[in-house]
């Protein structure tokens, strides 16, 4: 990774707040969109804002606050912003005891610079549009964060990286690791190399197994989600807003089956599905108005652009879950017994959500991107010296279990904390245990 002087990260705090037990400030930092041009002093390249919120919890006085470590937490995603806490609780409250928490919002999200359909034509045309994200990967994230670092004058940081960012970990600790103190991950570590295929032929296992299993505890859904695939065959419904409701779209909904804490939830959402009108059995708006915030991607458009790229390195995914789709019959939507799908993105998203439909040839171009910059440095990680540890989920439908132990293996002195006990959001479940469990197996390394 390039070196950078400090100051090419201006920083300001905007404001900062205290309540429910927590202190808080606004930072915002104006950083390069291209970390890795040539430096050219007569022509400057162009910036942008990356946004990040500090939370501190209030039982630290302000002296002694300043004197904590930094945690720097990724978000998941790729295009989800930094949580917004309303007060401290499971692991943000276990790691406030010990740290300053720094809550990124990942370049292209929330009060960073924003990447949607209405920024992204500014850029120019498709072609424009695709080299703009270019610079809206892991590798630029990791950029995004050493500048940060050092605007705030920290010594090399602790990083905790849930999801996408532990496959951002994995890179910061390819190309940065003299930035990082500790490293923990949570359902996050991504295979190093391999099309994306491989990755999409074994979450679409994981997601069967997953479906098989939520239709055994409610075995009436199993009924409902084929009445609800049947009735969007021959009747025309509309999210609102005014999207139509394909059976395609509406099998999106198995994002619930992703965790435990969300998963009980479906149940909810299929029990509000029907209601009788004059016009006959119809879709409600409950469930309607839910579906709709299942299904949209208005809020995080980068997922859906920016999703396979996150497994490209070297060749093009040229929509690798669309092609795989067609080796598992059973997630048709003309299939008998229709299956809920997980977090796979198609190309006819781009044709379905209205947020989506402006970006679709830059999708296209995305998708057939040959040359995408390596991710990350095997051999750097072969030798890696940074204390890790990353808990791996044995049913994950979202990062594979075995394909995660795959690259456990692969970076040395990584611990994997192995466990049957909980699924993707493990930290929504009990936050507070596992991020003591991860710190404590990196701080046993250290002491």
């Amino acid at each position: 990774m390039a070196e950078a002087a400090v100051d090419a990260a201006f920083h300001t705090v905007r404001a900062r707040h205290e309540f429910r037990g927590m202190r808080t400030a606004e930072h915002y930092f104006t950083v390069p969109l291209d970390h890795f041009a040539s430096p050219d002093a007569d022509t400057p390249g162009e910036t942008i804002t990356v946004f990040a919120r500090e939370y501190v919890s209030a039982e630290h006085s302000e002296a002694d606050a300043a004197d904590l470590p930094w945690l720097l937490y990724l978000q998941g995603g790729p295009g989800g912003r930094g949580n917004r806490f309303t007060a401290l609780g499971g692991w943000s409250k276990a790691a406030a005891k010990d740290f300053r928490i720094l809550m990124l919002d990942q370049r292209g999200t929330g009060l960073s610079s924003p990447v949607d359909r209405n920024t992204l034509p500014a850029r120019g045309d498709a072609a424009a549009q695709a080299r703009y994200l270019e610079h809206f990967r892991a590798d630029s994230i990791v950029a995004d964060a050493e500048l940060i670092r050092q605007a705030l004058g920290s010594e090399p940081w602790s990083i905790y990286g849930q999801s996408y960012g532990g496959f951002c970990a994995l890179t910061y600790l390819s190309f940065a690791p003299a930035g990082l103190r500790e490293v923990l991950i949570t359902g996050g570590l991504a295979p190093l190399n391999g099309p994306a295929d491989r990755v999409y032929r074994e979450t679409f296992k994981r997601v069967a197994t997953r479906n098989a299993q939520y239709f055994g505890w409610y075995p009436e859904d199993r009924e409902t989600v084929n009445r609800i695939a049947h009735h969007l065959r021959i009747t025309e419904e509309y999210l609102p807003g005014g999207e139509r409701l394909t059976v395609e779209r509406f099998q999106m909904v198995g994002s619930y089956l992703g965790g435990n804490t969300r998963v009980d939830a479906l149940h909810n959402l299929l029990e509000d599905a029907f209601v009788e009108t004059a016009r006959g059995v119809r879709l409600s708006d409950a469930f309607l108005e839910q579906v709709r915030s299942l299904v949209s991607r208005a809020a995080n458009p980068l997922y859906a652009l920016m999703h396979e790229s996150i497994y490209g390195q070297g060749t093009a995914t040229d929509w690798a879950a669309w092609r795989v789709l067609a080796e598992f019959p059973e997630f048709s939507p003309e299939a008998s017994d229709v299956l809920l799908t997980g977090e796979m993105v198609y190309p006819w998203y781009f044709d379905q959500d209205t947020a989506l439909r402006p970006l679709k040839d830059v999708a296209e171009l995305l998708a057939a991107k040959s040359d995408w910059k390596p991710l990350y440095d095997p051999a750097q990680l072969a030798a890696n010296t940074v204390p890790a540890a990353a808990a791996v989920y044995h049913d994950d439908i979202y990062v594979e279990h075995g394909l995660s132990l795959e690259t456990a293996a692969a970076v040395r002195g990584l611990q994997a904390w192995e466990s049957g006990d909980f699924h993707h959001d493990g930290i929504a479940d009990d936050g507070e245990a596992i991020f003591g469990r991860l710190l404590g197996m990196v701080r046993s390394v250290r002491h």
